[in-house]
């Protein structure tokens, strides 16, 4: 029997969940929630960009939603801005007994220690009252500082540090408000954007750290981060809009997970919007960007992760690869037993949405 599954924000993740949803026999359809007036009433085949009819139309009725009594939701809306919000939305899906499988809100992929208990209480609560669960993820945070570091780390017989790395180049992603608004681009560098106020770092990318750490079987003496920032040469103009001479336009940062006084977990992200800027900071294993996770110990390891999809560029397939990995943990979200779900709770996920030929 097919899983019953309502999708929550149609933005650049919810589109991409929305096709993988529509094009899984294992899965059907119950709704499609939007923040956005313009997409109210139109089919979720259009919003996904398929050249289907689902019958399904969106709505911005969240208890419409909850009406329909999915077994499971997958949450894509905003949660870096609306971090209140978003866990609002969860403890409400929770609570009507609805599964939760989500690329937001990130603090939920390992909340312990990083946001304060009362939270965590609430979402613990609701899953107890609807005898549901949560899990979270993407690609970065995701299972780039999860199952890639882990899987990897379970065949060392030492580990001496662990570095995740994002390099990528941002000019063709067209989300505008976490270009300008979360990460500064195009910015003054006197201006301190919302990701790099004190703090936010270490919250961002502190669940997955500490998820880590715990799978390690450390404990961290402390979370730090360090940033530094490159402006524009000369102005030019990106996906998300026009980025002035002298704004922002090249954003490196590292979260640090300290243990004994030595960073054993790193997380790096070096984000261009023009391939010059800074050629002295680490380069993508392919044009456009990559992942890397480089393993120092016994054995040591690099390994580069090239992200393309056939539907977009290196941006494109990064989102559609985080997408992938909510969407398929479905099942086993659905499974689980009820609270918070980490990949350290997981099963191995192995199965794709769908195994087709060459070229499908």
């Amino acid at each position: 029997m097919a899983i019953r599954v309502a999708l929550i924000g149609t933005g650049n993740a919810g589109r991409i969940a929305l096709r993988g949803l529509i094009g899984n026999p294992a899965y059907e359809l119950t709704g499609v929630w939007v923040s956005t007036a313009a997409k109210v009433g139109r089919d979720a085949g259009e919003l996904a960009g398929l050249d289907v009819h689902t019958g399904i139309a969106a709505t911005d009725d969240f208890d419409a939603i909850i009406g329909a009594k999915p077994d499971a939701a997958v949450y894509c809306a905003m949660g870096d801005t609306r971090l209140p919000g978003a866990l609002r939305d969860v403890c409400r899906l929770l609570a009507a007994g609805i599964n939760v499988i989500g690329t937001a809100p990130g603090v939920l992929q390992y909340p312990w220690g990083v946001i304060p208990d009362k939270f965590i209480d609430s979402v613990e609560e609701a899953a107890r009252q609807g005898n549901s669960s949560v899990y979270v993820n993407g690609v970065d945070p995701g299972f780039i500082n999860d199952l890639v570091p882990l899987a990897f780390t379970s065949t060392c017989q030492h580990v001496e540090q662990i570095r995740c790395q994002e390099i990528a180049d941002y000019a063709t992603y067209d989300g505008a408000e976490v270009m300008f608004d979360v990460m500064g681009f195009g910015n003054s560098l006197d201006d301190v954007p919302m990701l790099l106020r004190p703090g936010i770092l270490s919250i961002a990318w502190g669940a997955a750290i500490r998820e880590v750490a715990k799978g390690l079987g450390v404990t961290l003496d402390a979370i730090t981060d360090s940033s530094e920032r490159e402006p524009a040469p000369e102005a030019f103009d990106i996906a998300a809009g026009h980025i002035p001479k002298g704004g922002v336009a090249a954003l490196k940062f590292e979260i640090h997970g300290i243990v004994d006084g030595h960073p054993l977990i790193v997380v790096e992200h070096i984000t261009r919007l023009r391939s010059d800027l800074r050629p002295d900071w680490a380069q993508p294993a392919q044009p456009g960007g990559s992942y890397r996770v480089e393993i120092i110990g016994e054995p040591s390891y690099t390994v580069d992760i090239r992200p393309t999809s056939r539907h977009g560029d290196h941006n494109y397939a990064a989102i559609a690869a985080g997408v992938g990995r909510v969407v398929n943990a479905v099942p086993a979200v659905v499974a689980a037993p009820a609270g918070i779900i980490t990949t350290l709770d997981l099963p191995l996920v192995a199965a794709p949405a769908v195994v087709a030929g060459p070229g499908d």
